[in-house]
């Protein structure tokens, strides 16, 4: 029984999010803005059809999508990394082995039937999770990761193939390599491409049967790697345990520029939290901590700074965290100037199943434990009801700051107080 691997891709992912929480955005143009209401990052297949372009700056096209009648969004990440969650957790029960490799694409290995056919297990897979989160997605079958890539984008662009396409079990290969155009190969990129197409080598066919050397004196390895998984020979493995992060960074633009120390304090300490929240999921400690702040690069004279601190002993707990975090940001911070953007780094992160202490600093085992059960105790009260419902003093007052979200539409699956009441 052959092995065979699937790249399962959400379809417009933070669109259908959004239709997902709101049935009614079903069927219309939809558009969603990146942070600070600043550029169109998504869009649904209606807006596709109007023309609208991906990456303009809102404020350009305000109007002509109020024309049009295109339903706008600010963009909700609690949202989509709920959802994304639902979904991975929902492939895996599905699947022999998974790899997450973006908030909605997955990796995954399922054993092939005695027909070799996948079809049936790929349209249950889809209507499984269409009546379970409410999300469309593309399935794209092969024998290796590049060969289900590309599975994927023909499973998107072929309507005929229903979100579903088996590059293996297709009669004609070359026919549909050739089809696709040598920038929507994985690990191609714009610069690659070029070198690629001055050339001759337009399509994904070509680099498939390129000459070996020629390839291996612009990418070494790495492009004999993509040639040989072309061929259909898998040399990049499914990696179920993701590799540990080395370094975590939380980081925003603001709503509008600030100018005071306390206004810094308060969203640095912001991210702080959020960062030592990640660092506690990820199951690491940090061992330093970066502070940086920056103006606009169009503001005179221009201005960006970062402070660094080194930890005496690795953490993850948001009081050590944010001690040093507000040390750092009275470092960088220098009155009258228009800060738009600040944020933290968390660097030299180390497992939390070993812990090396400070020979010149005093360890209690026993303190250590109880914050470490304090800080469980808060994340799952705040992952149980909702981000904030355990806070810290310093974010409490109101902040003026925050990202624009003038567009933000339902957040109920993440906020107790946003769940619908049905009355009956």
């Amino acid at each position: 029984m052959s092995q065979a691997t699937a790249l399962i891709d959400g379809n417009n992912f933070y669109v259908a999010c959004e239709q997902s929480i709101d049935p009614s955005l079903s069927g219309q143009p939809v558009i969603v803005l990146s942070n600070n209401d600043g550029c169109i990052v998504a869009r649904s297949s209606e807006a596709r059809a109007l023309d609208i372009p991906m990456g303009q700056p809102y404020f350009k096209i305000r109007h002509k999508l109020k024309q049009l009648d295109v339903v706008v969004r600010s963009s909700n990440y609690s949202l989509y990394g709920d959802m994304s969650q639902r979904l991975m957790s929902l492939l895996s029960q599905h699947c022999e082995q998974l790899e997450i490799y973006s908030i909605d694409e997955a990796f995954v290995q399922v054993n092939r039937p005695y027909s070799y056919d996948l079809h049936p297990w790929a349209r249950q897979l889809r209507a499984l999770v269409h009546q379970n989160l409410g999300l469309p997605i593309s399935i794209g079958i092969g024998t290796s990761k590049s060969q289900a890539k590309l599975a994927n984008y023909l499973a998107k662009k072929v309507s005929t193939q229903a979100g579903i396409f088996d590059l293996h079990m297709t009669k004609d290969q070359y026919h549909w390599l050739k089809a696709i155009d040598i920038e929507h190969v994985w690990g191609i990129g714009r610069q690659l491409s070029k070198w690629c197409r001055r050339r001759g080598i337009n399509n994904a066919q070509e680099l498939r049967d390129m000459p070996s050397n020629e390839l291996r004196s612009k990418l070494g390895v790495i492009g004999i790697r993509l040639q040989h998984e072309l061929r259909g020979e898998a040399c990049l493995p499914i990696e179920i345990v993701p590799p540990q992060k080395r370094e975590t960074s939380v980081s925003r633009s603001f709503g509008r520029p600030i100018t005071s120390l306390e206004e810094l304090h308060q969203a640095v300490s912001t991210y702080v939290i959020r960062a030592s929240e990640k660092l506690r999921r990820q199951k690491q400690r940090a061992g330093a901590i970066t502070v940086f702040t920056r103006t606009s690069t169009f503001s005179q004279p221009f201005y960006n700074q970062s402070a660094t601190s080194q930890l005496n002993t690795p953490s993850n707990d948001t009081a050590v965290l944010l001690k040093e975090a507000l040390s750092l940001t009275k470092q960088i911070f220098k009155p009258y100037r228009l800060l738009i953007k600040a944020g933290v780094v968390m660097q030299k992160l180390q497992s939390i199943e070993h812990l090396q202490p400070n020979l010149l600093e005093q360890y209690n085992t026993t303190e250590l434990q109880r914050r470490e059960l304090l800080m469980q105790t808060i994340d799952n009260l705040n992952r149980r009801y909702g981000d904030g419902t355990v806070n810290w003093a310093i974010c409490l007052p109101s902040r003026s700051w925050s990202m624009r979200r003038e567009q933000l539409g339902c957040i109920s699956t993440t906020q107790v107080s946003e769940v619908p009441i049905v009355s009956a």
